[in-house]
């Protein structure tokens, strides 16, 4: 699932560094740089195509700018298997895995009365109240819900 990236792959006057050329915009119109792989926090995707490239131990370094992924390459490593991780950077699902069950799902999933405690929180009708809804809705929502019901 997910669309591969169409990547290619250009040589540098400089041996040891190679670039992708991809065809979508991975910073936008920004440079983002990375020194090694403590860089590469959050989830936008030049950090993660850059912790991809940085755990094959081939790479040092990682430059990204729009569409263009500027790797500088380790001493004696080659750029081989690199385009594969540029070109899979949105690949989420891949031919030979199998889907996990409903039970290994609803297993993962945790009720909103587990994630806030024992006693669930509410406005006295019963129900569990996310605590992320701000206060002053939780008590505009009560009130609607007074008059709805004629109390």
């Amino acid at each position: 699932m997910g669309q591969p990236v169409a990547v290619e792959e250009k040589s540098s006057s400089f041996a040891a560094t190679v670039r992708f050329e991809t065809n979508r915009s991975l910073t936008g119109m920004g440079h983002e740089r990375f020194a090694d792989v403590s860089d590469t926090s959050g989830s936008r995707p030049a950090a993660v195509v850059a912790k991809r490239l940085f755990e094959t131990g081939q790479v040092t370094a990682v430059h990204v700018f729009s569409n263009i992924v500027t790797c500088t390459l380790a001493p004696g490593a080659t750029a081989q298997g690199l385009t594969d991780i540029v070109r899979d950077l949105y690949q989420y699902w891949k031919p030979g895995m199998a889907p996990p069950s409903i039970e290994e799902l609803t297993a993962q999933v945790e009720s909103p009365a587990e994630k806030s405690g024992d006693a669930p929180a509410g406005d006295g009708s019963g129900s569990v109240v996310d605590s992320r809804v701000p206060a002053h809705l939780l008590e505009r929502a009560a009130s609607a819900r007074a008059r709805l019901t004629g109390k």
